[in-house]
């Protein structure tokens, strides 16, 4: 198979910094299915892990990056219930595997769902990952109510790829004031589109909260700097409120500052599941099939805005310039 992967941790410019290479095509195990790739979504995890993963150390062999996929299915384990040969589906794959920066790819069936029927592949692609993050944070880590009860929901870093779709989720299926954090016009509107009522400038979060007459959220949901907006969550957050947050910080925080509030701070990662091979792995491809049933009917719209072409080292590198430059409204995603 065809794949595109690295060995080293260098900067992107770097020509070795991701490369192409023919990979013996993958066997199935008996929970897995085999998929013929169509379109993947770039993520910040993916710069991440390339950045990181191999910098005193090369990897032995290439590692294959990549996670959001949607593709057809090749061949199915003997395990794998629900899906058949044919079947295009949709899934944010698993950390300790080898990833969707290739023509195949081998996915355990309970962490995956047919992928919606009525947009593109390429459109699908865009989320898979984050659809995953946004439901799990919201029900799952926070618990907020869904139904009628109505509440206020802050998210920091509203225009990216999962602050998109938490804020439509949360329109759609709860009855909160959702507040989202930008701080360009682009982003401001994109937010609106999205389904914020409310837009802040995180760069003053507190004082621009005040001025907008939001005085505290009930949950606040990060996806930004945590270190940096810490203190004005702690100040923000509701008494008996509950902060997520999504990215890891080497700084220490003061959690004692929620106590005076009895206020939670959660962790969330899409990978959890798969990685510790939990009971309720199966229930991410319930998420899914959930998500896919909403983006047919139309209540849940795609969040692609920028769609590159090819599978290849040069469109990969191309991705992850864009994704470093941390200005990127919405989804990146490559149709294969």
């Amino acid at each position: 198979m065809r794949a595109v992967g690295f060995l080293n941790s260098l900067p992107i410019e770097e020509a070795e910094s991701l490369f192409d290479v023919e990979l013996p095509d993958p066997k199935p195990e008996v929970n897995d299915l085999l998929v013929e790739i169509e379109a993947v979504s770039v993520n910040p995890a993916d710069a991440k892990r390339r950045i990181r993963t191999a910098v005193d150390t090369p990897h032995e062999t290439p590692f294959i990056l990549g996670y959001d996929a949607v593709g057809i299915v090749v061949e199915c384990g003997a395990n794998v219930t629900g899906f058949k040969p044919g079947d295009r589906v949709w899934y944010a794959g698993d950390a300790n595997r080898p990833g969707s920066y290739a023509s195949l790819q081998c996915v355990d069936h309970r962490i995956a769902a047919h992928a919606p029927k009525n947009v593109s592949p390429e459109a699908a692609a865009s989320l898979p990952l984050v659809s995953l993050t946004a439901w799990e944070i919201l029900f799952e880590r926070l618990q907020v109510p869904q139904g009628e009860t109505p509440f206020s929901l802050l998210i920091i870093g509203g225009a990216g790829g999962v602050g998109s779709i938490t804020a439509q989720i949360a329109r759609k299926l709860t009855n909160a004031t959702v507040i989202a954090t930008a701080s360009r016009p682009e982003t401001a509107k994109w937010c609106r589109q999205m389904g914020a009522h409310h837009v802040v400038n995180h760069r003053d979060l507190v004082k621009d909260m005040k001025q907008a007459g939001l005085h505290q959220a009930d949950y606040i949901v990060q996806y930004a700097d945590t270190a940096q907006h810490w203190d004005a969550m702690c100040e923000l957050i509701a008494p008996q409120g509950r902060i997520g947050t999504i990215v890891e910080t080497s700084e220490k925080l003061d959690i004692s500052a929620l106590q005076g509030k009895s206020a939670a701070l959660m962790w969330e990662l899409m990978f959890t599941r798969s990685l510790f091979g939990t009971p309720d792995m199966y229930k991410q491809g319930h998420i899914l099939a959930h998500m896919a049933r909403m983006v047919d009917d139309g209540t849940i719209a795609t969040t692609e805005t920028k769609v590159l072409h090819g599978l290849s080292s040069d469109t990969l590198k191309e991705a992850h310039q864009i994704i470093e430059g941390a200005a990127m409204i919405g989804k990146l995603v490559i149709k294969y």
